[in-house]
């Protein structure tokens, strides 16, 4: 399915900004950093962690023109499921991300506890999501990110 034929039920076309890119390459930046300070409890850092990949997901949409209707459920799995359209990201990965979303839907509504291993996962994550999103901005956007 491609990404035009989302457009009306899980998208909305837009025109990409540098400026709102550029600040949210910065923001995940942050919260990546954030996740690995070790003074704060596992959830929040895993919180910021997550946070980075839903940042980098968006920005992933936004940089090919699109962004997801935040009025209709689903938007994270949506962003989630995207990246192997948006930036190539292979299908094992996407797996690991969504299983990361869905461990964030249980701590945050259940109050269960993440592991040590949970949240380093999620940081690595974030990392190699941060390393492919600027790589793909590099080589596929015309002005400079």
């Amino acid at each position: 399915m491609s990404l035009q034929s989302l457009v009306g039920r899980t998208l909305e076309e837009i025109e990409p900004d540098a400026v709102v890119i550029k600040r949210l390459v910065a923001a995940a930046t942050g919260n990546i950093a954030d996740a690995k300070v070790d003074k704060i409890s596992f959830e929040n850092r895993f919180d910021a962690a997550y946070k980075a990949i839903m940042q980098l997901a968006n920005i992933a949409l936004q940089a090919n023109g699109y962004r997801t209707l935040t009025s209709r459920p689903g938007h994270h799995t949506t962003m989630i499921q995207l990246l192997s359209q948006t930036v190539g990201l292979d299908k094992p990965t996407v797996i690991v991300l969504d299983a990361l979303r869905k461990q964030r839907n249980i701590a945050d509504y259940t109050g269960d506890n993440v592991p040590a291993s949970t949240v380093n996962e999620c940081i690595g994550q974030a990392e190699s999501l941060l390393d492919r999103v600027r790589d793909w901005l590099k080589n596929n956007r015309p002005d400079p990110i």
